[in-house]
């Protein structure tokens, strides 16, 4: 149980590192953790739109999909063209002794590869986690989050994400809140 033990505290790290694109566009800011969360609810839901994907699979690798991160921090765009991680040396350290240590490989190694319609629809997922960020913030007046939006609204690979987003993009950040409010 050890292992397990040092497994929990390595996800939870997570909860302390934060996403380092945010430097780059100047407003806002978001823990992995937080991150891996709203990319895990965001495929809950595309189960439930398509229910012939395996939806706990989509789940699980939203999960674990950055989970190599907590040894390797989060490299954005720019400081990908100048330094490199080894995310499989990494994920070879974090599953090293773990009974389901092959699960945890198996699930990023097909995120990485993005070949199954699982894998897409959480990559399209990890960008619609961003696109939620982006829109809150263009709504709320932060003029760089609207650059961004028309270059990760291009990433979108399925007709699922792509019908999420444009729903999102149409529908206010705190409309969900407002439209029952009463005094």
């Amino acid at each position: 149980m050890k292992q397990i033990a040092n497994l929990l505290f390595e996800a939870r790290i997570l909860k302390d590192l934060n996403r380092s694109g945010y430097a780059f566009l100047g407003v806002g800011q978001e823990s992995i953790a937080e991150h891996c969360f709203t990319t895990a609810f965001i495929c809950f839901v595309m189960a439930r739109l398509d229910p012939e994907t395996n939806g706990e699979r989509l789940m699980a690798m939203a999960l674990v999909h950055d989970m190599a991160e907590a040894r390797t921090g989060d490299f954005n765009y720019v400081q990908k063209q100048y330094s490199e991680t080894d995310e499989s040396k990494a994920v070879a350290r974090l599953t090293k002794d773990l009974p389901f240590g092959a699960d945890i490989t198996s699930l990023i190694s097909e995120f990485n590869l993005g070949e199954t319609k699982e894998a897409r629809l959480v990559k399209d997922a990890d960008q619609l986690s961003f696109i939620l960020e982006l829109k809150k913030l263009k709504d709320i007046g932060a003029a760089p989050a609207d650059k961004w939006l028309m270059i990760v609204l291009e990433r979108l690979k399925t007709d699922t994400g792509r019908k999420m987003a444009r729903s999102i993009m149409e529908t206010g950040w705190d409309e969900w809140w407002r439209h029952d409010y009463t005094e």
